[in-house]
């Protein structure tokens, strides 16, 4: 919940004349709702997609305050954030809930981003693998196997959000890897391959090039560093 619409604009004027002739990797923003409208329309015909930090599980009806994917794929938008920590945490969202998100993204036309990951009461109980698998298999429930290799997973350690803490390169690579393995096990080998799978967790400028060099992270879920357009754009070019 930052960045109204005046200075998202803002910050998408910079990221769009800071990242005008990358193409090397694929790059997307996700304002708030409010942002989005604005934010669209200026990165329109540039290679930096927007998405939505949330949606509802319905197209329409009485749900309100409520926003459907329907609606911000007519904005605009390509992707959508499916169980953020911050919205299971604060939130409530459950994995059906989350499921069902994913679902609503795939039926509006959006790629789902699905978010997993534990907190540190479990990393320390040694449960990240049980909690990380019990999300894939709530989040990912009913999904064709050709769906699954088109959305995005990210792995965000809730004890690392916001903290300052990251997690080692190692920590990160296990999970990753953990996270590859699960999918190969139960999906088609072709799947696994294609999966792209970003890591979330107090990402900066610093760290982005050792984290992204781990053999199973594909890239990275931004936050605090994504608000300021010199440390995200230096995100973005990390080797």
């Amino acid at each position: 919940m930052n960045h109204g619409p005046q200075a998202g604009d803002e910050l998408a004027r910079e990221l769009k004349a800071g990242l005008a002739d990358q193409t090397r990797v694929d790059v997307a923003v996700f304002p708030t709702f409010v942002t989005l409208p604005g934010v669209a329309a200026r990165l329109r015909h540039t290679g930096i997609q927007v998405g939505a930090q949330d949606l509802h599980a319905e197209r329409s009806g009485a749900y309100t305050g409520a926003v459907s994917g329907e609606m911000v794929r007519e904005l605009g938008c390509h992707l959508a954030l499916c169980g953020h920590s911050e919205r299971r945490s604060l939130f409530g969202d459950t994995d059906s809930d989350v499921n069902a998100k994913v679902h609503a993204a795939l039926r509006s036309g959006l790629t789902p981003v699905l978010c997993v990951g534990e907190t540190l009461s479990q990393r320390n109980a040694d449960q990240v693998e049980q909690v990380v698998a019990s999300q894939l298999e709530g989040g990912l429930a009913g999904l064709a196997a050709d769906q699954v290799a088109a959305l995005v997973l990210a792995y965000e350690p809730v004890w690392a959000i916001g903290t300052g803490v990251t997690a080692t390169p190692a920590q990160a690579q296990e999970v990753h890897a953990f996270i590859r393995r699960w999918i190969r096990e139960r999906l088609p080998p072709f799947v696994a391959d294609q999966l792209r799978i970003l890591y979330g967790g107090s990402v900066k400028p610093a760290n982005a090039s050792t984290l992204f060099s781990q053999p199973d992270i594909d890239g990275g879920l931004v936050g605090g560093a994504s608000l300021a357009a010199e440390s995200f754009i230096a995100i973005v070019q990390a080797d």
